[in-house]
């Protein structure tokens, strides 16, 4: 891409993963991002107790504007991202969305993009068709795009039946600086390790493919992390160790026998919605085991590179039958795929070829 962009993105948190999964996500594009010559400038609001809980200092590839929880503050924040080329808003910023929504759209020019970027495409295309007076279904055709967390074909035509320019899933991925092979860590040594928060609707599901698998197996040990388990019942072979944070998470992945994906309800339904864990893991070389969901296929291949469960005994019958030189197996196959095919580097230039595309297109109308 010859234009090199800067870029004003309002989302959740750069710097703190605490009750924000999509962290890891926004770090790996904004950092490729940056490698390919870009400027991105991320304001994130001071909420949530996520400052107080920073997992990393404020990174040399992107300028991080904490800004108070007011509406004072959005609007200067907004002043600011009026020097940008590109203006993304991103779904889920957990203060005054609706405001940013709307006001993010009066800085579009026939120079400057104004994105909408849906990190919970299938959460956000759930509430607008149970409520028709949603403010944003009528800011959707507005934005001279859509990019969308995950979701493949079901999401880019729901959004686009809602009348979205153009909507375009820029998948999770790998960010290899981060997350790549350690040495085992024995606080989490085990046969199965899980990691998620508590939310509504992946519980029940967590119940499914893990909780029950765990307790019809008293001789494989569990380990379970994330927030919100601690008052959950729990066969007594399963440990809860809270909130895992981010530097943990390459032994995490590769210290247990296997890991297991397990997708909120919503994403499984609406399929090609790999969690961040999952490239993560792979990353590791973890052996994963996930629940089902469509799309799998699209991105590692079932029984080589990832193993499939339909239900919690499903995952049972995988746990009991699997060896270490089978999971040693799989996680290496899962590893190679996700640096052949799916780090952020791979994501960010399918994102520059998309944008370049639009400026091209919006030149020649000026011209």
């Amino acid at each position: 891409m010859n234009k090199k962009l800067n870029i004003a993105f309002f989302g959740s948190s750069l710097v703190s993963a605490y009750w924000n999964g999509a962290a890891t996500y926004y770090r790996g594009i904004v950092r490729a991002l940056n490698e390919r010559g870009h400027s991105v400038t991320f304001y994130e609001p001071d909420a949530y107790d996520r400052q107080q809980n920073r997992d990393m200092p404020d990174p040399d590839w992107a300028k991080v504007v904490v800004y108070e929880a007011t509406e004072e503050a959005v609007y200067r924040c907004l002043e600011q991202a009026a020097e940008a080329d590109m203006v993304v808003k991103a779904s889920g910023v957990g203060v005054f969305d609706e405001l940013l929504e709307r006001e993010v759209l009066k800085l579009q020019t026939a120079e400057r993009l104004v994105v909408f970027w849906d990190v919970d495409a299938p959460a956000t295309l759930d509430r607008v068709h149970h409520n028709p007076q949603d403010q944003f279904l009528s800011l959707i055709p507005q934005y001279d795009m859509v990019l969308t967390y995950g979701g493949g074909d079901p999401v880019v035509n729901a959004y686009e039946a809602l009348g979205a320019k153009k909507c375009v899933p820029i998948y999770n991925a790998l960010d290899t600086a981060t997350h790549f092979p350690v040495e085992p860590d024995e606080r989490f040594a085990c046969d199965l390790a899980f990691l998620g928060n508590r939310l509504p609707d992946r519980e029940a599901r967590v119940e499914e493919f893990f909780l029950n698998p765990a307790a019809t197996m008293p001789d494989k040990k569990f380990i379970i992390g994330g927030s919100g388990w601690g008052d959950k019942f729990m066969s007594d072979n399963v440990t809860y160790i809270g909130h895992v944070y981010t530097k943990d998470h390459n032994a995490f992945n590769c210290t247990p026998k296997a890991v297991l994906n397990i997708s909120r309800e919503s994403m499984a339904r609406y399929g090609f919605s790999p969690a961040t864990r999952v490239f993560e893991a792979a990353g590791a070389g973890a052996c994963i085991i996930t629940d089902y969901w469509e799309g799998i296929d699209f991105f590692f291949e079932p029984g080589k590179e990832i193993l499939v469960a339909k239900s919690g005994e499903e995952v049972a019958a995988i746990l009991a039958d699997l060896t270490e030189e089978k999971a040693k197996s799989i996680g290496e196959a899962a590893y190679k795929k996700v640096l052949d095919a799916h780090t952020y580097s791979h994501r960010a230039e399918q994102l520059e070829k998309l944008l370049y595309s639009k400026v091209t297109k919006q030149d020649k109308a000026l011209a």
